[in-house]
């Protein structure tokens, strides 16, 4: 009798203490092992989402559908520990990826855990400029076999600076079908590089804007050494009056979040030209 009471309060207590992590603000993710994070991973565009935790440097984060935001942490002398964010679409056990993480290593993990845990092949990969936060592991990406898509100039460039060079190049725009998703990709003119590129899926209205859109908590525009900051202001301009009804913003860096973090850019690209 005394230990039908003890096992009661125990499984009393654990109940309160679980209901007290959701009140607080967290929730259980399933990814490796099983990982208590905070849930402030959404925002009232993105409805249901999850983080699915990889290893110490890698995540996926579920924003809607098919749409997963990765991200993958890197140390820098200049910038610390800090994050890059890229995009995955999963289709029928497909995946259209954009933006490599910074190298081969955390390409090779990801693609891998997509593969055994998920059962998910990439079939393709869109650049979106010719950084290392965009193609770091485009080396990787073609010794697979995968097929990678990128702006001429990116691809001009990569040939110019001996880097891996992307497979397929368009001029301006491109937008193909992956799986019966309309993906949409195009230059809207120089910013973060001359090259950078966005990419738009219309159904779900979700723009991967990568380091031409900077993140709610940005308080700078980040690396200048290629920025094209005459032209950044009207780039973005150009992209909110193409897509007015944009939901979900993917930054290059940091937080997700809204159409908000296009006139927080503009902002910050204006008060730099000062």
């Amino acid at each position: 009798m005394k230990h039908t009471i003890i096992t009661l309060r125990i499984t009393i207590l654990t109940s309160l203490f679980i209901l007290l992590l959701k009140f607080a603000g967290y929730a259980l993710f399933p990814g490796k092992g099983s990982e208590i994070l905070p849930n402030n991973t959404g925002n009232s565009n993105t409805g249901k989402s999850g983080v699915i935790v990889i290893d110490n440097d890698i995540s996926l984060i579920h924003l809607l559908d098919s749409v997963y935001m990765h991200v993958t942490w890197d140390e820098s002398e200049l910038y610390g520990h800090f994050s890059s964010n890229g995009m995955i679409v999963i289709k029928s056990g497909k995946a259209l990826m954009i933006d490599t993480p910074m190298d081969i290593d955390k390409t090779r993990r990801l693609s891998e855990y997509l593969e055994r845990s998920m059962n998910v092949e990439i079939v393709r990969l869109i650049t979106g400029h010719y950084h290392d936060d965009c193609l770091g592991g485009l080396e990787y990406i073609h010794s697979k076999g995968i097929e990678s898509v990128a702006n001429i100039l990116t691809t001009e460039k990569c040939i110019e600076i001996g880097l891996p060079v992307p497979s397929t190049s368009f001029t301006d725009e491109l937008t193909f079908s992956f799986m019966g998703e309309a993906i949409e990709c195009r230059f809207f003119g120089g910013g973060h590089t001359f090259d950078n590129i966005t990419v738009w899926i219309p159904s779900c209205k979700v723009l991967f804007g990568g380091c031409l859109i900077k993140s709610q908590e940005s308080r700078g525009l980040g690396n200048l050494s290629d920025a094209v900051t005459g032209e950044w202001e009207g780039t973005v301009r150009k992209i909110i009056a193409s897509y007015p009804d944009i939901k979900i913003v993917i930054p290059g860096h940091g937080s997700h979040g809204g159409p908000e973090l296009l006139e927080h850019t503009i902002q910050l690209v204006e008060q730099y030209n000062r």
